[in-house]
């Protein structure tokens, strides 16, 4: 809009031309919105449970991922609709918060979607198919507590641990180790969980990965591996006992920062120069003698005679080690991160039993292992595979495994897996609808029959007749009243969860209940939608 006067004085307006937006309202605006959160759910449900499908994801700029986990999947899909964003911001809370369950979180989220869709048709105003969706997931909350298990466990028993761990992984591609992995996993994080707190602080845990070998060479380091060498071929390999020095200032002469330039004009003047250049330096690699380090790892880089120097002055170095690396080599050690040369002193070099340097294969590939160090409280997880994508997919495989064992120590309560929580669920709400008055309560069984799309999908993804197996199962529920009864995914021969060792974690299935139920809630409530028009 832009104000404008004619000849004469007088001011007229002149509007611009209006973009032209369409616009959506009442339950057209919700069916849109419905339809657009069901096909991301839709993309998902196929790689759900231990036979689910992988995606391969190919990125702008040729990158190609190939994953299952749902929060990978949604994060990297080219989202346009606001709606289905919302569902992407679904599953990365979920992983933010639990680290485990993103694919289920949003299959549920589309299911409630789809059987909302059906009560809005009917006529059911969607406030009180919202408020009925959260009565039922309040039910669904309280009657997972009730049938969880508490899994006691401790230091010296991980067993509960580990299996918990393997119900994650077998739904991954590494599901062939998954015993050793779920074991690594559970390992790393006792070694740097504080029991008496019910505290893991998952930053001490580096999962470093390298190709070549196979899965099953995957260890645990009790220390850092950090992906460089000794910066001279000829320093030692391996050092007994080591004293570190971590610095973060150059090893090097300081360059003139100044503007002005330096005249050299005569041999003498430039030898002058080297010569102040060899003493300053001297003095650095002197002033690390003498406060007895054994190694200096830096985070800049030094020249080629820096290098010499050292070497001939038997100090061996590691230059540019990131930031990251450097603090958890500090906290590892026990040694503190030193600015400026003329602050060094003992207290602050970090104590290391043995510093190894190892070369992988015939490449040159070569990598520091910093083992048995004072505290030993930082762990990494060393991941090899045959090529960068399945050591890609192993990390993040390993990261829901690793947030399942933090989340064990944090609450021990368990519930089990198989589809068969939410079938319980799924039956405990229908029964409680009968008790409600009023319109809410097709809500809640549309509730009870959304919570059955996550065994029915195991069913569909493990090649089993869907409906079939879950009447099955779901009859078994009510005649043993065995809460414990799931699709049998792997064929084992055995509904029963229990036996098949399939657990899940008590605050992740919750976590997913609320989390959908409330992604539901909101898009349900939008009733008008203004788009601007397409250029």
């Amino acid at each position: 809009m832009a104000l404008a006067f004619d000849e004469f004085g007088r001011p007229f307006i002149i509007l611009r031309e209006q973009e032209k937006k369409s616009r959506l309202q009442g339950l057209d605006a919700q069916k849109a919105n419905i339809a657009a959160g069901k096909s991301v759910a839709r993309i998902l449900r196929t790689s759900l449970g231990p036979k689910g499908m992988d995606k391969m994801l190919q990125s702008p700029d040729g990158d190609v991922t190939i994953t299952n986990d749902g929060a990978t999947i949604l994060e990297l899909m080219d989202v346009d609709n606001q709606i289905a964003k919302l569902m992407v911001e679904l599953s990365r809370s979920q992983d933010y918060d639990i680290g485990d369950g993103t694919t289920g979180v949003v299959v549920m989220a589309g299911s409630l979607l789809e059987q909302a869709e059906k009560l809005l048709e009917r006529g059911i105003h969607p406030i009180r198919v919202a408020e009925g969706y959260e009565m039922a997931s309040r039910i669904a909350f309280d009657h997972l507590e009730r049938i969880s298990t508490k899994f006691e466990f401790s230091a010296t028993d991980i067993e509960p641990l580990v299996q918990t761990c393997m119900t994650t992984l077998s739904s991954k591609i590494v599901s062939r180790c998954k015993r050793a992995l779920a074991e690594i996993a559970v390992k790393a994080v006792l070694a740097v969980a504080d029991l008496e707190r019910k505290d893991v602080n998952l930053d001490l845990i580096k999962v470093e990965g390298k190709v070549g070998g196979k899965l099953e060479d995957t260890e645990l380091v009790h220390g850092i591996i950090v992906d460089k060498d000794m910066s001279h071929p000829q320093m030692p390999k391996r050092i007994e006992d080591a004293h570190i020095a971590i610095l973060t200032c150059p090893f090097e002469p300081p360059k003139p920062k100044t503007k002005h330039k330096v005249d050299i004009d005569t041999v003498e003047k430039f030898q002058t120069l080297r010569g102040q250049e060899q003493k300053y330096f001297d003095e650095m690699v002197q002033k690390c003698k003498d406060v007895g380090a054994t190694l200096v790892i830096c985070q800049w880089g030094f020249d080629d005679e820096a290098n010499h120097l050292l070497m001939h002055r038997n100090l061996p170095a590691v230059r540019w080690v990131g930031g990251v690396e450097l603090e958890l080599i500090a906290i590892a050690t026990g040694g503190r991160i030193v600015p400026r040369f003329q602050e060094l002193s003992t207290e602050k070099l970090g104590k290391a039993g043995l510093v190894r340097e190892k070369s992988f294969g015939t490449t040159k590939d070569r990598m520091l292992y910093i083992e048995k160090c004072a505290n030993s409280r930082a762990v990494t997880i060393f991941i090899r595979g045959g090529n960068k994508m399945m050591i890609e997919e192993t990390k993040r495989s390993l990261h829901d495994a690793l947030c399942v064992a933090r989340n064990l120590i944090i609450n021990n309560s368990i519930v089990y897996g198989g589809g068969s929580a939410e079938i319980s669920c799924s039956i405990a709400v229908e029964a409680a609808a009968d008790r409600h008055a009023g319109v809410e309560q097709y809500a809640i069984r549309s509730f009870a029959d959304a919570l059955d799309a996550i065994p029915l999908a195991l069913a569909e993804n493990s090649g089993l007749p869907p409906i079939d197996t879950l009447t099955v199962v779901k009859s078994q529920h009510v005649k043993e009243s065995n809460p414990h009864c799931g699709i049998d995914c792997n064929d084992v021969g055995t509904n029963d969860m229990k036996e098949q060792n399939v657990f899940e974690t008590l605050i992740g299935k919750q976590q997913q209940i609320l989390l959908a139920t409330q992604v539901v809630k909101m898009i349900l409530k939008i009733d008008d939608v203004i788009t601007p028009s397409e250029y």
